[in-house]
């Protein structure tokens, strides 16, 4: 199987495309690098995987009409698609409202008109965001809930993508399954997530700001329950009319972000400088996911324990993070 994969130097991206080709497959991968946060990082994650036997790397943005296009036109016997682009954030997107119009409303339609024309596609995995759930979600959030009250423009974009697509799929008999990422965390992970930026500040001594005294609960979850669930979903393509379906991927258990900073000090040798404030209205109290669906389409249940996970990743942190402040 031939598998494009956008986003192939974020955080998921990288992941799932080092496992696509573990398992044998060829990997078209694709990325705009740009400048969110820092572009070492993406070029790092992007060396591990140029050079290797089945993988090509184009640089382009999805939102690019002419730059998509070439991409149908350079390879028609695509089967796979694993779109994880998209502008992230529900902070930034306060500041940089046009930028989630341009990646996560403009190219996701590129995204799907792109799959339009590839006859040979069996399926399309997209990433969409446990924050759609919103303001009216009822936990532990499951598939059924109405998610018509996004509390961001990010959670907002994403609604809308699902609505897209499944239009798509209606109109074009396109399958395909959007995939509800539940706070994902782990080695290689984005700089803008609370861990990581705990993590550094923690580490040199800085403060960090927790909501509600840390008693907002988030369920985490790991990068290599993520990957895993994406490859298993992308192997069983929708069998319904439309071949549209949403599946939430998320470790089943909330956990106060209190937890998380306890953590990180102990496997950093150093109390964290805690500030206390408010919650903004951005944030919801609590995530939690169903399962279900998941674990009866593909067998698999997201279990990965926040201290394991957390370890994980601060072993990671201490050997990449001198590379980035020396």
């Amino acid at each position: 199987m031939t598998v494009l994969v956008t986003g192939a130097a974020g955080f998921i991206g990288s992941h799932v495309a080092q496992a696509l080709l573990r398992r044998g497959e060829s990997v078209i991968g694709i990325d705009n690098l740009n400048t969110y946060y820092e572009p070492r990082l993406k070029h790092d994650r992007l060396a591990l995987l140029e050079g290797q036997g089945g993988f090509v790397f184009h640089r382009g943005d999805i939102a690019d009409r002419r730059f998509m296009e070439g991409l149908a036109d350079a390879y028609p016997g695509l089967t796979g698609f694993v779109h994880l682009a998209a502008q992230a954030g529900v902070r930034y997107s306060r500041t940089h409202p046009h930028d989630y119009a341009s990646a996560n409303l403009a190219g996701h339609l590129c995204v799907l008109e792109l799959a339009r024309g590839l006859h040979r596609l069996r399926h399309m995995v997209y990433a969409s965001s446990s924050s759609v759930y919103g303001a009216d979600a009822i936990s532990p959030f499951d598939e059924t809930q109405r998610a018509a009250e996004p509390m961001s423009l990010y959670a907002a974009t994403k609604r809308a993508d699902e609505l897209i697509s499944h239009s798509y799929a209606l109109q074009y008999g396109i399958p395909l399954t959007g995939l509800r990422f539940f706070t994902v965390y782990g080695p290689w992970g984005r700089p803008d997530m609370a861990y990581f930026l705990f993590a550094r500040a923690i580490r040199d001594g800085r403060p960090i700001t927790l909501f509600d005294g840390g008693r907002l609960q988030r369920d985490f979850t790991y990068i290599d329950d993520i990957v895993a669930g994406v490859l298993a979903v992308l192997d069983r393509p929708p069998q319904s009319s439309p071949p549209a379906r949403l599946l939430n991927i998320g470790n089943r258990h909330a956990r106060p972000v209190h937890d998380l900073v306890a953590l990180l000090e102990h496997g950093l040798g150093r109390k964290a400088v805690i500030v206390d404030s408010p919650r903004p209205n951005s944030e919801v109290l609590s995530t939690c996911a169903d399962v279900d669906r998941l674990t009866e389409l593909t067998g698999l249940s997201p279990t990965t324990d926040l201290a394991r996970g957390i370890a994980s990743f601060l072993n990671w942190f201490r050997v990449w993070e001198p590379a980035v402040t020396t």
